[in-house]
């Protein structure tokens, strides 16, 4: 078996390369938007249809300990007046975390974690239904 070298010199045309040009022109220059316009595809779109709002559920929905006397309320004082009370004493609670906090020196990021451990444990308990 006979060993063959090969150099750049013995490869002057490069392997056949079909490249003609410099990038600027292959790539950006006219003929690229020429082809491009001639297969774009024109799709006709009729008006969108109507989206419907997305509907906010609580996932604990009917859960919970206190989950029924909550749904039951709300029936009966309505759902506006109901969302009202709520977050009056949601508020109040979120006062009541942020004067203990400053009682025992908790600085905000573990006050806000304490408000977080709130909201969860009302909706594990059913508050939130």
């Amino acid at each position: 078996m006979a060993a063959t070298s090969i150099s750049a010199a013995n490869l002057k045309g490069g392997f056949g390369s079909s490249f003609q040009g410099s990038w600027g022109s292959s790539i950006m220059g006219e003929d690229h938007h020429a082809l491009m316009a001639k297969s774009a595809v024109r799709v006709k779109v009729a008006s969108k249809p109507a989206r419907c709002q997305p509907v906010m559920k609580n996932v604990n929905e009917g859960k919970g300990l206190f989950a029924p006397i909550v749904v039951v309320t709300r029936n009966l004082i309505g759902k506006k007046p109901f969302n009202q009370l709520r977050g009056k004493a949601i508020a109040l609670h979120s006062q009541v975390i942020t004067e203990f906090c400053k009682s025992i020196g908790a600085d905000a990021k573990q006050r806000q974690g304490l408000i977080r451990l709130a909201k969860k444990n009302g909706e594990r308990l059913g508050f939130l239904a």
